[in-house]
């Protein structure tokens, strides 16, 4: 009898089984042994200043607001801040009547210089109250007017001595303590004098203060001479409120703006009434928008050499 042959596995078994072995592998390796690690937190390299910088790993379009791990990203650097349209110093005259007129003139918010009178009810305690905020102040020093007006208690005329119109300066600075220069009040008629104006300079000289001429006439001296004695001195150029209609104030600083984008700097004297602080309520913020820039008025003073005469 034949003997039956034994039946050979078909080799498509044995494909089928090395097929399963393959696939069970790969799926073990990429649910396990490929799987990505956590990330590390990247290593930070050292800025100029000793600041840390941002990870090198950080792209262009990036997210900005803050690196790995929570650390904030550098800021690009900032902006130069616009160019100054100009510098503006605003002169208050007539303080020391009230507490009350100059903190309404404080809250304007920007650097001004105040202009204190000497003899005035409250001058004592509005003195001590700009002192206290570390303003500048500066004594209104009264002078005769050629227009006849009365400018108050211890004006200065031309009919007085050399010495009475030094020691005459001199008491009225004592009246305002902390003032760091002297501007006139009225003064039309004295400030025309040189020999007049002169004790008077010479006593702010020794004094250590600055002139800053109020131009209330074109025919002035004080400016000038001011300066030929080596006195740090400047001048006003616009008056904001002759006209109290707040359309003529109004006009007057456009008129301050114009000059200051013109020449780089301009001085405005202004006086403490309702109409004058209710326009510069409203455009103080406008030209701060528009790049204007408030000093004291000490900022914008003529401190050049004196050349001696030839």
């Amino acid at each position: 009898m034949a003997k039956r042959r034994r039946r050979q596995p078909r080799p498509v078994g044995w494909v089928l089984l090395a097929l399963a072995a393959v696939a069970a592998a790969g799926l073990l390796y990429f649910g396990w042994f490929a799987r990505p690690p956590a990330r590390p937190e990247l290593a930070k390299r050292p800025m100029p200043g000793g600041e840390s910088g941002a990870d090198e790993g950080v792209g262009v379009g990036a997210p900005r607001d803050g690196g790995v791990g929570g650390a904030p990203e550098p800021q690009a650097p900032a902006a130069p801040p616009p160019r100054s349209s100009g510098h503006l110093a605003l002169v208050f005259d007539d303080l020391g009547r009230s507490v009350a007129e100059m903190e309404t003139v404080a809250a304007l918010g920007v650097p001004l210089t105040y202009s204190v009178l000497p003899y005035e009810a409250a001058t004592a305690e509005v003195a001590a109250a700009l002192r206290g905020r570390g303003v500048e102040i500066l004594l209104h020093l009264p002078m005769t007017a050629s227009n006849g007006h009365d400018p108050g208690p211890g004006t200065l005329h031309p009919a007085m001595s050399p010495a009475a119109l030094a020691a005459g300066t001199r008491r009225a600075l004592q009246q305002v303590p902390g003032a760091v220069g002297v501007n006139n009040h009225m003064g039309s008629e004295l400030t025309r004098d040189s020999a007049a104006m002169e004790p008077i300079l010479r006593a702010l000289h020794e004094e250590e203060m600055f002139f800053l001429d109020s131009r209330t006439s074109a025919e002035s001296v004080g400016y000038r001479l001011a300066r030929g004695l080596g006195l740090p001195a400047a001048e006003r150029q616009v008056f904001l409120d002759p006209d109290p209609e707040p359309e003529a104030i109004r006009g007057q600083f456009r008129r301050l703006l114009e000059l200051a984008a013109e020449r780089g700097a301009a001085i405005a004297i202004a006086h403490p009434h309702p109409q004058t602080l209710a326009v510069l309520r409203e455009e103080v913020p406008r030209a701060l928008a528009a790049g204007f820039e408030f000093v004291p008025v000490s900022f914008l003073l003529d401190r050049s050499p004196v050349l001696p005469a030839e």
